[in-house]
């Protein structure tokens, strides 16, 4: 996304926290989040008249999640500002999810005057050692004149390679000072184009292929770069998987989708895995969940040929040797896909069509469930009747079982989700994507434990009046470990019982929109009332505990744990 420079408003001498707003303009942010704090007061008052929207949170763990989904969806830093200590340590779940999910995000932190550092003063941390593990630089402005350029650079890692979270500490008494700092101009991330002996060997790998299969995963995507992808499986009659939670980079509703390579994914798409013989990775990492904890492939080298396209040279070869390693960003190599002329003969005709039918037999039809709302018919409702442009957020959950199986993602930011697992990050995506995007259709599907985790937003989405609608599927537990708790020590109970409120009654409280659903019948009505109400709204759903997997109970997972002795 390319945007000309914004023009800063202010012409006379300026000080640092006026400078940094500046940057922020030029690099196009549009949109900063917050939790307030007197360590930054300088930058909120520069920020009042600069013309960048300002949500403020509740929390800052939700806040660095919206600032997370703001950069996951557009491709540039989502922002974010909080104060020092407790105000940072908590904006460190959302620094997490932009770090394992490769999204380009800043968090200014407030921190303790210079002359104080040092003496465990005041809500005092080293941020460079609280958050070295989890962002890919963290710093700290300590000379009013170097704000420009940090900010650049911060903007430039953030967006390179890998993209990443970026921490800077702006100390108090820096904020105040008058800045010599010249403006930075706007930074773009390098695209890192393959070579035309990379090229050629895919070419010859293509050309002897008998069952190749195409995997797309990973940021730094755009539409241009997803329609390449989609016209090269075309030519080539290619199945493509997703990467967990990345089916946004290819339509499910094509007829060469294979499915995602997630969190319980098809049996038979995970055979195919298996069985191809030149897997082409494009993007992703093929981590943890992708690859079924790393029993996919053979490690260091799989027994499939591997060609893995990623634009940071540092993760080729890190756990997986590849065939081919081809050091590209997805939007560069995908366009270089063009020039790839498929055989004249392709010996895997048919492998396309076989890979659909086995993705539309295991997605198409919800299966059956015990109690009386069906989370599976739900999620076919909303992939049947919400419109093209809607966007779908959501946390972590055995609930969001039902979306990996069952949903349709429309278009490239159609769905918003972590794949790191982390919980509460639906409602403040929801809130993020609603701010952003306030012609489109918002909806975050929640579990009841991971609702409460960031639950506090829907008072945001009231303040700035975004008519999200949020349902809440309560089955009283915390039901993916209540199911790992069934496999290790079936009917040992213990820590994952939920005591909920009545969430319908909590959406009005705030000033919103509530409905229970009792009945799977009973929800189109209620999420169309919701819709007509014109407020944020809660639909509680109520879901039978036993029902915790599509086509799997709790008692299915303990008799079998039973039995296994």
């Amino acid at each position: 996304m390319t945007a000309p420079p914004a023009t800063p408003v202010r012409t006379a001498a300026r000080t640092a926290a006026q400078v940094l707003v500046d940057q922020l303009l030029i690099q196009g942010v549009a949109h900063a989040f917050c939790v307030p704090g007197e360590s930054y007061l300088p930058v909120l008052d520069a920020l009042r008249d600069s013309g960048v929207a300002l949500t403020v949170c509740r929390q800052e763990g939700g806040m660095a999640m919206m600032a997370e989904a703001v950069g996951k969806t557009t491709g540039r830093p989502g922002v974010c500002f909080v104060t020092r200590g407790p105000g940072a340590t908590n904006a460190a779940a959302g620094v997490h999810v932009a770090y394992q999910d490769s999204t380009p995000m800043i968090l200014f932190v407030g921190q303790v005057r210079r002359k104080f550092r040092g003496r465990d003063a005041w809500q005092e941390l080293d941020y460079k050692e609280v958050f070295g593990g989890i962002a890919k630089w963290a710093t700290e402005i300590d000379d009013p004149d170097r704000v420009s350029e940090i900010v650049a650079r911060a903007f430039y890692v953030a967006m390179s390679g890998r993209p990443g979270p970026v921490v800077v500490a702006l100390p108090t008494d820096v904020l105040s000072l008058p800045s010599a700092a010249q403006d930075a101009p706007r930074v773009e991330a390098p695209e890192t184009t393959p070579g035309p002996s990379d090229m050629a060997a895919l070419a010859e790998m293509l050309a002897a292929a008998q069952r190749p299969l195409l995997l797309l995963g990973g940021s730094r995507w755009d539409e241009a770069a997803c329609a390449a992808a989609r016209r090269f499986a075309e030519r080539f009659d290619l199945p493509v998987a997703t990467s967990h939670r990345r089916t946004g980079l290819f339509d499910p509703r094509h007829d060469a989708y294979a499915g995602e390579l997630g969190l319980s994914p098809n049996p038979k798409l995970i055979q195919r895995i298996k069985a191809c013989d030149l897997l082409l990775l494009i993007g992703g990492r093929l981590g943890d969940v992708p690859s079924q904890g790393y029993s996919l492939l053979d490690i260091p080298t799989p027994q499939v040929p591997l060609v893995h396209v990623f634009p940071d040279a540092e993760e080729l070869g890190r756990v997986y040797q590849p065939r081919l390693s081809i050091h590209a960003s997805p939007r560069a190599f995908a366009a270089a896909l063009d020039a790839l002329t498929p055989p004249a003969d392709i010996a895997w005709r048919g492998e396309r069509a076989a890979a659909r039918a086995d993705y539309l037999d295991w997605s198409e039809v919800p299966t059956p469930q015990p109690g009386a709302v069906n989370l599976g018919e739900i999620v076919v409702w909303l992939r049947d009747h919400l419109p093209t442009d809607a966007i779908l957020c959501n946390g972590a959950g055995n609930y969001a079982a039902w979306i990996n199986r069952y949903y349709r993602t429309r278009g490239l930011t159609g769905h918003v989700a972590p794949t790191s697992g982390s919980m509460g990050y639906g409602v403040p995506a929801a809130i993020a994507m609603k701010r952003l995007h306030p012609e489109r259709p918002v909806v975050a599907l929640t579990g009841d434990g991971d609702f409460l985790m960031t639950g506090q937003e829907f008072a945001v989405a009231v303040q700035y009046g975004l008519p999200i609608i949020v349902l809440v599927a309560d089955n009283g537990i915390y039901g993916t470990i209540r199911m790992h708790q069934e496999r290790d020590f079936p009917g040992r109970v213990s820590g994952t019982d939920l005591v909920n409120p009545d969430f319908a009654a909590y959406a009005r409280a705030f000033g919103g929109f509530g409905a229970t659903v009792e009945t799977t019948a009973d929800f189109e009505a209620a999420f169309r009332a919701a819709e007509a109400s014109g407020l944020p709204s809660i639909l509680h759903l109520k879901i039978d505990p036993e029902a915790i997997m599509p086509g799997t109970t709790l008692t299915q997972i303990r008799e079998a744990a039973l039995a296994r002795g």
